[in-house]
């Protein structure tokens, strides 16, 4: 069990199973996802071992309520949002790095020198709502957002600004939301840049990514990476040339399965990228940009809209990565009939995931694996492989036999050197 002093205490239990150890979280989570594939097939499902996170340190974001008062501000949570004296200053917490709890100080300096009162829920009054800080994992590069109420302290805020970069100077991106809401939501639609550069780059396995405001980016670099990576090994022997990724946010999985088919292949693959929020297609689209990828299409959509409106040229594979609420009925029997070869599907809520695959009578699951994207917590993340009933895998043909059977364990099998089982046996 890792040490914090503020669940000890009670005073923060958003880690709810921080006491119970590590090893048996894994477990509750697998047997967790085990009952939501209950009703299921999975006579060929091929279960891989669990991917660990670190237990602690492994955030690249941290999202602060600012309370108390602007010459003593506390950044945390509040217990009770009507109750200012609930609130609890998580600047010590052990999910962040440390580099973070050196980082504070000088925010709450700055927070005074600009006279940025605190918002106070129960009275209404105030303006600095939030504080929102990710960093780039190999860099240390950060990305500092300040939530207000208003535009009234913005000339207070450019007029120490110059003194919180000397002080910093590892901010790439700083920008100030508006959010004049009498509500719990996080940011609003304004955003003002006090830098000349809006996005946050970032690496995962050789990818370029790029994180920009109000874009959804995963907390957990290193697992998020062991995702991808793993989509990549299970696609990247497949004869797959036309892919769609769906719910695609600033595309990890389809720039990562498109750049590994492509090497593989030596052929062009065909990627069509949709996402509903602009600025996650802008970060995608800048990511293909970089890597070279042509035949490639990023759109501002609704995904599910856009599938059903589809009658040609249907993709290879479908890679989804829904909202917790899941890709719906509706666009799991659409699926269902157009019949792609493969669908990757990777799912923040399990059972959403589960009552989804139920639709999708014309597939078998193949591959599985839990990533642990939420240690000390219920959350479970996975992702499966689905493979089209009524066409066998495909493995790429190599000259020799031992090569191709390399191949296939590759495609099957985890990097940790440990056999895959089969699903059901442990």
């Amino acid at each position: 069990m890792i040490d914090c002093h503020h669940y000890q205490k009670g005073d923060c239990r958003s880690c709810q199973w921080l006491e119970m150890p590590y090893e048996q979280q894994l477990a509750k989570k697998e047997e967790h996802l085990k009952q939501q594939l209950a009703k299921l097939d999975c006579d060929d499902l091929i279960w891989h071992p669990p991917f660990y996170s670190s237990e602690s340190a492994f955030r690249n974001k941290a999202k602060m309520v600012v309370s108390g008062a602007v010459e003593r501000p506390i950044l945390g949570i509040l217990q009770d949002p009507n109750d200012p004296q609930s609130a609890v200053d998580l600047c010590d917490c052990p999910l962040y790095p440390q580099r973070f709890a050196e980082l504070f100080p000088i925010l709450k300096d700055f927070i005074g020198r600009a006279g940025l009162v605190p918002y106070n829920v129960a009275k209404q009054k105030g303006e600095l709502k939030y504080i929102l800080l990710t960093e780039n994992q190999h860099t240390k590069k950060l990305m500092l957002r300040f939530v207000l109420r208003s535009e009234t302290k913005l000339p207070l805020i450019q007029r120490e600004f110059a003194g919180l970069l000397e002080k910093l100077p590892q901010l790439e991106v700083v920008s100030v939301n508006i959010q004049p809401q009498h509500a719990a939501i996080l940011e609003g639609e304004k955003e003002i840049f006090l830098t000349d550069q809006h996005t946050l780059s970032e690496s995962f396995n050789g990818i370029p990514l790029f994180i920009r405001p109000q874009g959804f980016f995963q907390t957990n670099p290193l697992v998020a990476q062991g995702l991808y990576a793993t989509a990549q090994d299970w696609v990247q022997y497949l004869p797959i040339t036309k892919l769609w990724d769906l719910f695609c946010g600033v595309g990890g999985f389809g720039l990562h399965c498109a750049k590994a088919l492509q090497d593989k292949h030596q052929q062009e693959v065909e990627l069509t990228g949709i996402e509903i929020s602009q600025s996650a297609i802008q970060a995608a689209t800048q990511s293909a940009q970089v890597l070279g990828l042509k035949n490639v299409k990023f759109q501002s959509l609704d995904a599910a809209n856009f599938a059903l409106t589809q009658d040609k040229n249907k993709p290879d594979l479908v890679i989804v990565n829904p909202p917790r609420r899941g890709i719906g009925k509706e666009l799991a029997e659409f699926l269902n009939e157009m019949q792609p070869n493969f669908i990757l599907y990777s799912s923040c809520n399990t059972v959403s995931m589960g009552k989804d695959l139920q639709h999708l009578t014309n597939y078998k699951l193949t591959q599985i694996q839990l990533f642990d994207m939420f240690p000390h917590t219920a959350r479970t993340e996975a992702v499966v492989k689905l493979t089209k009933r009524d066409e066998p895998l495909k493995i790429v043909k190599f000259e020799h036999l031992e090569e191709e059977r390399k191949a296939e364990a590759f495609a099957k099998g985890k990097k940790r050197g440990r056999r895959p089982q089969k699903y059901g046996k442990y």
